[in-house]
């Protein structure tokens, strides 16, 4: 593990470290994971991601389709129909992205029940938190 830990150290401090930590930040956050997933399926228009992800605001959904497409993971694909539309599709950066967020969601899923155990837990013995 300690090995690991020094190469993931020698590789961070041999790139931009800002950059490093703007890419994990929006990646690893809750939006990005879902839209990720939901794109891995198929791509989809705006108004088909809103409608699969309805909890999500209209702003921070067009927030995150930015930064994904700036990060290079999704693209916006335009159709020069009449009139034009747009979908959003994961980029072959992307879809390399699937595997380690599956690999989180399983991860979650099981151990949910622990969580959820330690959290309780943590709430009776915190209740002003």
């Amino acid at each position: 593990m300690s090995t690991d830990l020094n190469s993931i150290k020698e590789r961070i401090q041999a790139t931009d470290r800002d950059v490093f930590f703007s890419v994990l930040s929006h990646i690893g956050d809750k939006w990005s994971l879902v839209l990720l997933g939901v794109l891995s399926r198929e791509p989809m228009r705006y108004t088909q991601l809103v409608e699969r992800i309805p909890k999500i605001s209209r702003r921070m959904l067009t927030v995150t389709l930015r930064q994904l497409e700036r990060d290079g993971l999704i693209e916006r694909v335009v159709h020069a129909e009449t009139p034009p539309w747009f979908e959003y599709a994961l980029t072959e950066l992307g879809q390399t992205l699937i595997v380690p967020v599956r690999a989180l969601a399983d991860w979650t899923l099981d151990n949910i029940d622990l969580i959820i155990e330690k959290r309780e837990a943590y709430d009776r013995e915190n209740p002003s938190s």
